[in-house]
């Protein structure tokens, strides 16, 4: 028995050894480790571990003077807000955003481009680099638009066109732009949406010689300055317009009747400008022949329904971080638009409503497999309502009072009357700013609703829209203004027309081969049997695609 407990003892004082050696080459370890040439091989390593000392590594306490320094270079009022903005921002927002001049307002600034030139006024011209960076990043996705481009450089089909421009302005849209700019146009463009300005992309567009007019976060005030400034310039006299939504088109109608008298064509691509235009033709106003872009297939099935169907979520997501799986929703509309949100949001297990009035619309929405519902019959259970429709009024203030806590009211349509926002705006309600386009209304009795971008396009104002998609209508809106500009003197009335379907093709063909897309050539019989030719058009122009 003794020897036994002899043995045990033996063998805890041995163990005991080994664990203060194994401490002791830990520590030694640690201390080299310390390196920054920390990477060796295993035959190194006893040779390193023989090298260090054996005394206790001095700890080094870690300094903060960087940091401390990096902080206080804030004043402290703007520091605070700078770093605010800097946490909540938007991710839409451009990294390269100077925040530091967030209070002053570009049309205080005087800015120059490296030509020396003040015809512009945006956020910071000093963004071009990064600007030029993200143009160059959507001409990649947006090949169909650059091969008309280099097709058509040496013809310049459009010089002598002076095109003003009202449209969001994306890294996208500013591919367009320097593409007419190519085929010999002089352009001035401005925003459409207060929102969905990209900063750095304005600056990079004013650096390269465009007069641009437009930075994100504009007052309506500065909205309308802006659309002034690109219409009213000395020298410079527009001859084309290029409209989105339609607000450019009513301050030349309104406010210079002489020079909308001497445009030679307009091409719009929303559906509220084109109501407007058609209101203008109805009543006999419309002195110059204008292009419905909107309606052509190829930014009707494509930009309405596949951009909708991919951005929709991504607002909403940006914004809000909401899952969207057993979530109640009302799309209100069941257009190309409300089509397809509907779609992405049913993939993703969300409960959808539709509210529609017109019965074939709402039959599709049945057949889809979607309950169609009047808003107020659904407003109190619902999560989330998108508005679609392109009218006014469509979701009211005493709609809104019946809404659950913690509801997200939003707009997929070109329009900011959708939701009416203006009842919101009185004195016993709170609005809170969350992040940037992101605003809690709250009710005296501590209910809140969550309203994204002030009601207006969620997804250029809160995130970004696919590049190809946009290549689509970009290629559309470039033909239309070409075929109105070109256009021989008579074929074209004061009234409003659609883009010619031949045009539809070609756009559509320009994009097939980013696919590898191989068309079927009709034989000589199939084209007689057809009553076609065998280069199309293929399809009448009342066929509903």
């Amino acid at each position: 028995m003794s020897e036994l407990v002899g043995e045990a003892r033996a063998e805890l004082k041995q163990a005991s050894k080994e664990v203060k050696e194994s401490e002791n080459v830990a520590e030694k370890y640690s201390a080299m480790t310390v390196s920054k040439n920390s990477e060796m091989n295993m035959g190194d390593l006893s040779t390193v571990l023989s090298a260090v000392p054996t005394h206790k590594p001095v700890k080094k306490q870690i300094q903060f003077v960087e940091d401390k320094q990096e902080f206080s270079r804030f004043p402290t009022k703007t520091g605070r807000r700078s770093l605010s903005r800097s946490i909540s921002q938007s991710s839409t927002d451009s990294y390269s955003s100077d925040s530091s001049d967030d209070e002053t307002s570009p049309r205080d600034k005087t800015q120059v481009n490296a030509k020396g030139s003040s015809d512009f006024c945006v956020k910071n011209i000093k963004q071009a680099e990064f600007g030029r960076r993200e143009i160059e990043i959507a001409e990649q996705d947006m090949s169909a638009l650059i091969s008309l481009r280099k097709r058509a450089q040496s013809e310049k089909p459009l010089a002598g066109a002076k095109i003003v421009g009202c449209t969001h302005i994306t890294a996208q849209t500013a591919v367009l732009i320097e593409t007419l700019v190519a085929l010999g146009a002089q352009c001035r463009w401005t925003a459409c949406n207060i929102y969905s300005t990209q900063n750095e992309v304005a600056a990079a567009l004013a650096e390269s010689g465009v007069a641009v007019f437009a930075w994100k976060g504009e007052s309506e005030d500065d909205f309308w300055w802006c659309i002034d400034h690109c219409v009213n310039t000395e020298g410079w006299q527009p001859n084309m317009i290029l409209d989105d939504g339609g607000d450019l088109t009513h301050w030349m109608y309104k406010k210079y009747p002489n020079v909308f008298k001497k445009i030679r064509g307009i091409v719009e691509e929303s559906v509220t400008g084109v109501h407007r235009l058609y209101q203008l033709s109805k009543a006999g106003k419309l002195c110059v022949p204008a292009m419905n872009v909107n309606d052509s297939v190829t930014k009707q099935k494509f930009d309405n329904l596949y951009c909708c169907r991919e951005s929709i979520l991504d607002g909403l997501k940006r914004t809000t971080d909401v899952m969207f799986g057993g979530k109640q929703v009302v799309v209100c509309g069941y257009g190309e638009v409300g089509k397809g949100c509907c779609a992405a949001l049913k993939a993703l297990g969300a409960i959808v409503y539709i509210t529609e009035i017109d019965p074939i619309c709402a039959l599709q929405a049945c057949m889809d497999g979607f309950r169609v519902v009047k808003l107020c019959e659904i407003i109190r259970h619902v999560d989330v309502i998108i508005t679609c429709t392109g009218n006014k009024n469509v979701v009211t203030r005493d709609q809104l009072d019946r809404m659950k806590n913690g509801s997200i009211v939003c707009n997929m349509g070109h329009s900011n009357t959708e939701i009416d926002v203006a009842s919101l705006r009185t004195p016993e309600l709170t609005w809170e700013r969350v992040r940037s386009q992101v605003d809690h209304v709250i009710w005296p009795d501590g209910k809140r609703v969550i309203l994204l971008a002030e009601g207006r396009l969620l997804n250029l104002s809160c995130s970004t829209v696919p590049t190809f998609v946009l290549s689509i209508t970009a290629t559309t809106q470039a033909l239309a203004l070409i075929e109105l500009y070109n256009a021989p003197e008579g074929r074209y009335k004061q009234d409003v027309y659609l883009l010619p379907k031949k045009m539809d093709e070609y756009v559509a063909s320009l994009h097939l081969a980013t696919f590898d897309a191989h068309l079927t050539e009709l034989s000589d019989e199939q084209a007689k049997y057809l009553g076609l030719n065998k280069n199309g058009p293929f399809k009448p122009n009342y066929y509903r695609y």
